[in-house]
């Protein structure tokens, strides 16, 4: 039965293929820097990634952190490091945020697991899927996953207050299955629809109600995180409806077509951040705090009703 059902599964992709590249065009950025190409959205989940994820800057980051929030995450996230700068705005801008890191030895260990992993078992994969499996295919599977993760977006845009940004992905979901074939085209994100969507886990919904990240931990495969974005995964498991997949063996390759078409869509980023650094773990790190903070920071000032 799964071999039949991968079977299936595959023709109604490539068969959706044809008709996914006239939507390619308005799949949303992943998580990661966007490449030139138009690229689908990552859905995050527990198998969030085998290599450690690159974050870009969201939408909103330059702005600069106030000096209450700053002051109120010096313990949370390190300190706050000023630049000399005469102009105020300037320097505000140019706030760096650390994060203690006291399993380090560890932490280096896993990275390094983490990008042979890449180099060696995903990368490789990822260029064999993207040469047999054409772009606006794999753009479509990409919406596909994105589609299904809707339950994660949903129910912590409740649990942030954000109920407008919920009334969206209930909209999105809903045009998305019926007039995108199930999900693998994206009309929702249309100009005449514009229905955007709302990048919402539990770890953030987290740190929106105070919790503070801790410290570093890089797992294997899953990448950088920390205490409370771990627990967030964990949220975010039950929240998604791969993980009520059965068998076990079709969750587990649903999983795994997930992560490697993903990077297929991405493949040169993680090398980009990793040649530009002097130290990439470092460089991974900083950037992965950096763009965890002004996600909790947006959501913080937001979404929260009032008085909270």
């Amino acid at each position: 039965m799964p071999k039949r059902f991968l079977f299936f599964t595959l023709c109604f992709i490539f068969i959706a293929g044809g008709c996914a590249h006239k939507q390619a065009g308005s799949a949303a950025s992943s998580v990661l820097p966007a490449v030139p190409a138009p690229r689908a959205t990552e859905t995050v989940s527990l198998a969030q990634s085998v290599i450690p994820p690159v974050p870009k800057q969201p939408q909103g980051a330059e702005t600069p952190l106030s000096d209450e929030y700053s002051q109120g995450y010096d313990d949370e996230y390190g300190d706050i490091e000023h630049f000399d700068d005469p102009d105020e705005t300037a320097d505000k801008s140019k706030e760096k945020l650390t994060i203690a890191d006291p399993l380090e030895p560890f932490n280096r260990a896993m990275y390094h697991f983490n990008d042979r992993l890449y180099f060696w078992v995903l990368k490789p994969v990822a260029q064999g899927y993207s040469r047999v499996v054409p772009e606006p295919a794999r753009i479509g599977v990409a919406n596909f996953f994105s589609n299904l993760a809707f339950p994660i977006r949903f129910v912590n845009s409740l649990l942030q207050g954000n109920f407008r940004g919920a009334a969206n992905e209930l909209g999105r979901f809903a045009v998305n299955t019926l007039w995108g074939v199930g999900g693998l085209l994206d009309p929702a994100s249309r100009k005449d629809i514009n229905l955007a969507k709302q990048d919402e886990d539990f770890g953030q919904t987290l740190g929106v109600y105070g919790l503070g990240p801790g410290f570093f931990i890089n797992w294997p495969l899953f990448g950088p995180s920390s205490p409370r974005d771990t627990l967030g995964m964990v949220g975010d498991f039950f929240l998604q409806p791969l993980s009520y997949l059965q068998p076990q063996a079709a969750q587990s390759g649903a999983r795994v077509l997930e992560r490697v078409n993903h990077v297929s869509l991405n493949i040169g980023d993680y090398e980009a951040l990793k040649k530009a650094a002097v130290d990439p773990y470092i460089a991974l790190r900083d950037a992965y705090v950096q763009y965890r903070f002004q996600k909790i920071k947006r959501k913080s000032t937001k979404n929260l009703p009032p008085g909270d």
